[in-house]
Order: structure tokens, then C-alpha cells, then sequence
């Protein structure tokens, strides 16, 4: 793996934290995605289905905006460090 990074320096390798999958923003997509189009949805057919999703799709990239984050990295990390160590006590 080494080898090949240093052999293709356009790519950087990123390490996400075990159990952090909520900072990736296609997640949180997908989660909006199933929110406000499938979660109450009652699809009869496979082309229901399709319709109903590349309807979503179309109107969420009409109003397209970036995601915000509302907490600096300091705060995130702060709220993780706190959580793993009450999840660490005896009691839990």
C-alpha cells in the first residue's frame, strides 16, 4: 500500500476513527435520503420505487447546498472523548 501511494501521489490516504461513520457526508446523505423519501413511502413496484428516488433526487439538487458542520473539530472530539470514557466505566 505504501508503494503504491508514493507511486501515485494525487490519492492521500485519510484514516476515519472506528465507529465515526456519521463524518462521512455521503452517509449523512443517504440518511436525509431515506428520512424525507423512503421511511413513510409505500412503493407497489421496482418502478415506483425508481420514480419516487430520481424525484428526490431531482428536487434535492435544485435546492442543492453544501452540509454545515455546527461543531468545530475541538467540540466533536471533546463529545467523543467524553462518551468512550462513560461508556468505559464499570457501571455501563
Amino acid at each position: 500500500m505504501h508503494k503504491w501511494l508514493l507511486a501515485h501521489p494525487r490519492f492521500r490516504l485519510h484514516f476515519t476513527p472506528t465507529y465515526s461513520s456519521w463524518i462521512s457526508q455521503v452517509e449523512r446523505w443517504f440518511a436525509e435520503l431515506e428520512r424525507r423519501c423512503l421511511e413513510r413511502g409505500v412503493f407497489c413496484s421496482l418502478d415506483s420505487l425508481k420514480a419516487a428516488l430520481e424525484e428526490w433526487i431531482k428536487v434535492w439538487n435544485e435546492e442543492a447546498r453544501p452540509f454545515k458542520w455546527t461543531k468545530t473539530a475541538d467540540q466533536i472530539l471533546d463529545r467523543i472523548c467524553r462518551y468512550c470514557s462513560r461508556i468505559s466505566e464499570p457501571a455501563h
